[in-house]
């Protein structure tokens, strides 16, 4: 499945940029997240709770930045899978960073995932809603750390 977006915050690309790579801020940020660390030259292992339709899951992920352009691209692939054995994902992801105005900084992704188990018996609608939700939630958060 392909989900794509975008969303805007209030500060400069430089600082956004760096946000998104450190994963003290980054793991803040994301709803859900328990724990979030480098474990090794751009990579990144996280634990995140969320709930999915009926299943409450706790998904245990690891992710690689394969390919960066400061401060405006980057590009991160990874796999993962559900703690309680409800099923495993992996997924490719593209951020690209654009500064209109100053400290005015538009961020879009797409991230292509598959799933398989039985979290994939959820479905494109219901796997589209939580992910929208999630997005809504990271953005706020976001946009909460660059101003404080």
């Amino acid at each position: 499945m392909i989900l794509e977006g975008q969303f805007k915050v209030e500060a400069p690309i430089q600082k956004v940029w760096a946000s998104m790579e450190d994963p003290k801020i980054l793991g803040s940020c994301l709803p859900g997240t328990e724990k979030m660390e480098i474990i090794g030259e751009d990579t990144y292992e996280f634990v995140m709770k969320q709930s999915v339709g009926p299943f409450k899951v706790k998904l245990k992920s690891e992710a690689k930045l394969t390919e960066k352009r400061p401060p405006n691209y980057c590009k991160v692939v990874g796999k993962g899978a559900d703690i309680t054995k409800l099923g495993t994902f992996t997924f490719d992801m593209e951020f690209n960073l654009a500064e209109p105005s100053p400290n005015n900084v538009e961020v879009s992704y797409k991230v292509n995932y598959s799933m398989v188990g039985r979290l994939a018996t959820f479905g494109e609608r219901i796997m589209r809603a939580k992910a929208g939700e999630l997005n809504e939630q990271f953005t706020k958060n976001l946009q909460s750390k660059l101003k404080g």
